[in-house]
C-alpha cells in the first residue's frame, strides 16, 4: 500500500526525513503521510527510530535533513510550542494539586480562553473520556486508567490537528491495557482528531490502526492496514514481527503472476502466493506460514489433496483456553506452531508424527531467509531481540 495518507487531506506529510546523532543514524529515511481523522500507528522493536520519529513530528527534535509539513506548511524548526499538536507520554504528567476539571482546563486557560466556553469545553471532553461524574477529584484518587483518559483530555480539549501518543499504555497491566487500547479507538472515533501512536506491541497496533508503519533500524519496512501487513508482509523482517509466523527458508524454484515456489532443504517445494518483492528463481527466499491457518492429520492417512504440507512430529501441546498450541518439529529441523480449536482432537501427542497442511493460497513467499528458521515465539534468542 502506498505511503500516503488514504485520502488527499494529509495532516502530517514527511518528507525524506532523516535524524542523525553524531555518527548514529536513528531515522535513515521516512517517506509518508498521515491523513485528517487517521489512527496511525508506528509499530518496531526498540531502537528501530518510531520514538525519534514522533519526537520530529512533535517538535522536540529537528530532523538532520528532509521536511515536516503540518496542515501543509513546513514545521521542520519551529518549536513545540507553536505547532497545533499535543504529545502524551507514558508519565501523565498530571497536576497533582488542581482537580482533573482544572488539569483539562488547563491548556484553555493559558490561551486565555473565556470562562464560559472553559466550562464547556472541558465539561464536553470529560463526558467524552467517561469521567464527568469525576470532575472534582484529584489525580491521586484516580486508577491507572482513568489517569490515563484525564491526560487524553488535557491534550484533546485543545483541538490540535494531531495528538501524538508515545507508548501511552505500557505502564497498565494485561486487562486494562486491552480494555484501554477499545477505549482509546472510540475516543479517536468521536472526536474525529488525527491520532499517532507510537508502540512496540503488534496487539495494540492491530487492533487500534487504520495504518501501520512498520520500522527496523531507522528505515520503514512497510505502511499499510493490519490485515495487509499482517497476510502481505513487504520483508521477512515484518512476517517475523508482527505475530506469530512460521518461516521455512528455502529456494525459490518458480516465479510466476499467481504463486512462486520455495524449495526446501528437504527437496519439497512449496508454493505460495507472494507481492511484487524481487522475487526470482535461485535467489534465497521463505515460505511464511500462519499457524491459524494449518490444519493436522494423521502421518498415515493420505497425503494433503489440496494446497501443501509437511511431515513433522509433536512436541509439545500447550492448551489455551479456547485454543490450543501445538508445536512440531520438520524432518529438517524447523520448529511449527498451529493454532488449533481447544476441541480438536487431531493434535496427537508429544511424538507422533503428523501432516501439517494448509488451503492453497494459505502461504505466503518473500525474498530473503530469515536469522532463525521456523516459528517466530519459540526461540528465545529470536524473541528478545525484537524487544
Amino acid at each position: 500500500m502506498s505511503a500516503d495518507a488514504p485520502n488527499s487531506d494529509a495532516v502530517i506529510k514527511l518528507d525524506s526525513v532523516r535524524k542523525e546523532f553524531g555518527a548514529f543514524v536513528a531515522v535513515q529515511k521516512a517517506d509518508f503521510s498521515i491523513g485528517k481523522g487517521e489512527f496511525f500507528s508506528m509499530l518496531g522493536p526498540s531502537g528501530c527510530g518510531k520514538t525519534t520519529t514522533l519526537m520530529m513530528i512533535a517538535g522536540f527534535d529537528m530532523p538532520t535533513s528532509g521536511r515536516i509539513l503540518l496542515d501543509g506548511d513546513d514545521v521542520s524548526t519551529v518549536p513545540p510550542y507553536k505547532r497545533n499538536v499535543n504529545t502524551v507520554f507514558q508519565q501523565y504528567a498530571l497536576f497533582p494539586h488542581m482537580s482533573v476539571f482544572d488539569n483539562v482546563a488547563f491548556g484553555l486557560k493559558s490561551k486565555k480562553v473565556g470562562s464560559a466556553e472553559i466550562k464547556s469545553r472541558a465539561t464536553d471532553m470529560l463526558d467524552v473520556v467517561r469521567l464527568g461524574e469525576f470532575a472534582h477529584r484529584r489525580p491521586a484518587q484516580l486508577s491507572g486508567g482513568q489517569q490515563q483518559r484525564v491526560a487524553l483530555a488535557r491534550a484533546l480539549v485543545n483541538l490540535p490537528s494531531a495528538l501524538l501518543l508515545d507508548e501511552p499504555l505500557a505502564a497498565l497491566d494485561l486487562k486494562l491495557r486491552q480494555a484501554m487500547q477499545l477505549e482509546l479507538k472510540r475516543i479517536q472515533r468521536e472526536v474525529g482528531i488525527t491520532f499517532v501512536f507510537v508502540t512496540h506491541d503488534q496487539e495494540e497496533a492491530i487492533t487500534m490502526s487504520d495504518r501501520i508503519a512498520v520500522m527496523s533500524s531507522g528505515v520503514v519496512e512497510q505502511i499499510g492496514t493490519p490485515e495487509e501487513i499482517y497476510n502481505s508482509p513487504a520483508s521477512v523482517f515484518v512476517a517475523g514481527f508482527i505475530g506469530t509466523a512460521n518461516l521455512l527458508p528455502g529456494v525459490c524454484d518458480s516465479v510466476d503472476a499467481g504463486a512462486a515456489g520455495v524449495k526446501l532443504p528437504s527437496g519439497a517445494v512449496l508454493k505460495g502466493a507472494h507481492g511484487d518483492n524481487g522475487l526470482r528463481a535461485g535467489a534465497e527466499a521463505t515460505l511464511m506460514l500462519r499457524p491459524e491457518r494449518l490444519t493436522i492429520g494423521p502421518a498415515d492417512g493420505p497425503a494433503p489433496s489440496s494446497g501443501d504440507g509437511v511431515l513433522a512430529t509433536v512436541t509439545d501441546l500447550i492448551f489455551q483456553g479456547p485454543s490450543q498450541r501445538v508445536i512440531l518439529q520438520t524432518d529438517d529441523g524447523a520448529e511449527i506452531v498451529a493454532h488449533l480449536s481447544a476441541s480438536d482432537s487431531s493434535s496427537g501427542r508429544p511424538g507422533d508424527k503428523l501432516w501439517l497442511s494448509w488451503a492453497p493460497g494459505a502461504a505466503y513467499v518473500l525474498c530473503g531467509h530469515p536469522a532463525h528458521a521456523g516459528a517466530t515465539t519459540t526461540n528465545i534468542d529470536q524473541v528478545e531481540a525484537t524487544l
